[in-house]
């Protein structure tokens, strides 16, 4: 059975959590609190030397890090990753995108609001950059959500699941979502989607 080594109300741990439902496959879930310093323990190092969860544990042993390339990873073969080249390229895009341009906004100001350790952090500068590239992003996205459904296209596919993790958070963080209304409607149907499953959701 795969084992997932995840911190339950991290989105980037959410990410596999959330396919691997909507794929109905069974894992075990391990939770490894990366805030009090779980992550930085010998035995978790041993796994993964770069200190992070979410961690993938496949059945014969071997270990997959990154929440994307777990996406990926689990989402081949299925309708998740699209078949077309350029669709699929396309994907691996927001996927980039969500790395690079959202995730370090939108879920650093997210975790700057809900973890008191990090308090210290959110300083006047800290919080208006994380607004200003969050903002930035979710005008990206509400520009491409303006013309098709999904992120890709007309259906459901890592890449909405990769970016749905921490933009569902967005109002938390201090966004106005109301500015972004096609980035609102998309959340709805990512939600609406059949497997759908909450970021408390930690396996059956």
């Amino acid at each position: 059975m795969l084992t997932l080594y995840s911190h339950p109300d991290s989105g980037n741990c959410y990410k596999p959590r959330l396919l691997l439902a909507k794929l109905g496959r069974s894992f075990r879930h391990v939770s490894v609190n990366s805030v009090t310093g779980e992550t930085q323990t010998a035995d978790f190092l041993a796994k993964n030397p770069n200190g992070k969860v979410p961690l993938l544990e496949l059945d014969d042993g071997r270990l997959l890090a990154e929440s994307n390339a777990m996406l990926l990873y689990l989402g081949e073969g299925t309708r998740f990753v699209p078949e077309d080249a350029y669709e699929r390229a396309l994907a691996y895009q927001w996927l980039f995108f969500e790395q690079y341009s959202h995730e370090p906004y939108v879920a650093v100001r997210r975790a700057l609001k809900i973890y008191p350790e990090r308090a210290a952090e959110a300083t006047p500068e800290k919080m208006a950059a994380t607004l200003a590239g969050g903002n930035k992003a979710l005008r990206v996205m509400d520009a491409q959500l303006a013309k098709t459904p999904f992120l890709v296209g007309e259906t459901l596919t890592v890449a909405d699941i990769a970016l749905f993790a921490y933009t569902q958070d967005a109002a938390i963080a201090g966004f106005h979502m109301d500015q972004f209304p096609h980035v609102e409607d998309w959340l709805g149907r990512v939600r609406a989607e059949p497997g759908h499953v909450p970021m408390e959701w930690l396996g059956a």
